[in-house]
């Protein structure tokens, strides 16, 4: 009786586990992920924002070209001698009257509303120059860097869906590892209904399929966790499930044999470089000498409101800093202390990249050979479980000796379906330590 409850307890969870792992999922193909990725993902979006913003302070170089203009509109009133003196020359209203020294020295008060229109032009500003150059170079370090970050969501969805390959391979080989389990348990309950085999032996195939449902419900949690995960990465809601296409050693990505100096992201850096060597330059030409226009129109009138009088100015302004108490000379030695760091900053970079590579393609190497290997441990295994049911159902072994080469299969079955998986995030490494600029 305790026997029958267990079994239907198993067969109740089984189907409860079937009908939940199926309930509300989606199929998904790895290039829509990466599709819905490359569009959706927050880290594109910030790529993205970056960009626009490394575009719009190049902008605001715009400055060493166009021209400032002012437009202020004032009133002042005032006893002030002097003041009113010239108040009535900007009106172009002074008469003969105005120049009675009783009223120069002690004049009424006065009004007058000032409408001026300011213009500066930059003519030759050689330090804005090479800063617009400098903002120029920044905005192709962030595209360099938007298009590593597309890079880098590709990889990262690569991976994310390999593991659920992953996954549901381990699904179908603990599936297999129940069928044949339950194959033995029924034969055994039938040998031990026949008083052929002890009550142990069912109870140890019980504790077998006990522990084959519990790594199944851990599959099942770890699908859900890197389905989540998918919906991070593409921007979609959480709590879908997807299933994946089953794995297998075709290559998914192209990889490019290429050095680590073309790499997208070292080529950021040296665009980086050549910024910071402009503004270095910028500092540099701050000594030289400015060139600008400037000039000025001017409506006075003593009536609020008015605009009687009219006066301009214009002029031409060459102009440079001689002295300015040793900060610019202290901030070039700064700047070529930093040039010089970013540029031992790239070389490891590019040292780093290359032993990468290296280390990815010894590893598939190995991936290669390991495969082999393990298809043909896998191929034994099988042969080796077969051999073992036969001499297990003529009495020859134990149970012991049929759940341990159940077992041995199963783990050559994970061990391979790991090893492709492993072999398939290599190459998806290597194609992300190889890419280069477009």
């Amino acid at each position: 009786m305790r026997r029958n409850v267990v079994q239907m307890g198993w067969l109740t969870g089984w189907l409860l586990w079937g009908l939940l792992a199926k309930a509300q999922t989606t199929p998904l193909a790895l290039q829509t992920a990466v599709d819905k990725a490359s569009n959706n993902s927050m880290f594109a979006k910030m790529a993205n924002t970056n960009e626009q913003l490394a575009t719009a302070q190049y902008r605001q170089t715009d400055a060493a070209y166009l021209p400032q203009v002012q437009l202020a509109y004032s009133w002042m009133h005032t006893n002030n001698p002097l003041n009113v003196f010239g108040f009535k020359l900007q009106q172009q209203a002074v008469t003969a009257a105005d120049f009675n020294p009783a009223l120069l020295n002690n004049p009424n008060g006065y009004s007058n509303t000032l409408t001026q229109l300011t213009i500066q032009q930059p003519l030759v500003n050689l330090d804005a120059w090479q800063q617009r150059k400098a903002a120029q170079s920044n905005i192709a370090v962030y595209q360099l860097q938007t298009q590593r970050t597309q890079e880098f969501i590709r990889f990262e969805v690569t991976k994310a869906y390999l593991q659920l390959q992953l996954l549901y391979a381990t699904q179908l080989v603990l599936n297999e590892a129940l069928q044949t389990a339950t194959a033995v348990q029924i034969f055994t309950q039938h040998r031990v209904q026949q008083g052929l085999l002890q009550a142990s032996d069912a109870l140890n195939i019980e504790v077998h399929l006990s522990g084959i449902r519990t790594q199944q419900t851990q599959v099942l949690a770890n699908i859900t966790n890197v389905s989540n995960y998918l919906n991070y990465l593409m921007g979609e809601p959480y709590g879908k499930i997807y299933t994946a296409a089953p794995i297998t050693n075709t290559t998914l990505w192209d990889n490019n044999d290429t050095t680590a100096t073309v790499r997208t992201d070292v080529v950021a850096m040296q665009k980086a470089l050549e910024a910071h060597r402009n503004m270095m330059l910028a500092t540099q030409k701050s000594y030289l000498p400015r060139l600008n226009a400037f000039g000025n129109f001017q409506l006075n009138d003593k009536q609020l409101f008015g605009f009687n009088s009219n006066a301009y100015l214009v002029g031409v302004q060459l102009s440079w800093d001689v002295f300015k108490g040793l900060s610019t000379q202290r901030k070039i030695a700064t700047q070529k202390v930093e040039h010089s760091l970013l540029e031992k900053q790239l070389a490891n970079t590019q040292q780093q990249a290359t032993l990468e590579q290296q280390k990815t393609k010894e590893d598939l190497k190995a991936a290669a050979q390991k495969i082999i290997a393990q298809q043909q441990a896998v191929a034994q295994a099988k042969e080796a479980l077969r051999i073992t049911r036969n001499r297990y159902e003529q009495g020859l072994v134990n149970t012991i000796d049929v759940l341990m080469a159940q077992t041995q299969l199963s783990q050559q079955q994970l061990q391979l379906t790991q090893t492709l998986c492993e072999q398939q995030t290599l190459l998806a490494t290597l194609s992300y330590q190889t890419s280069t600029k477009k």
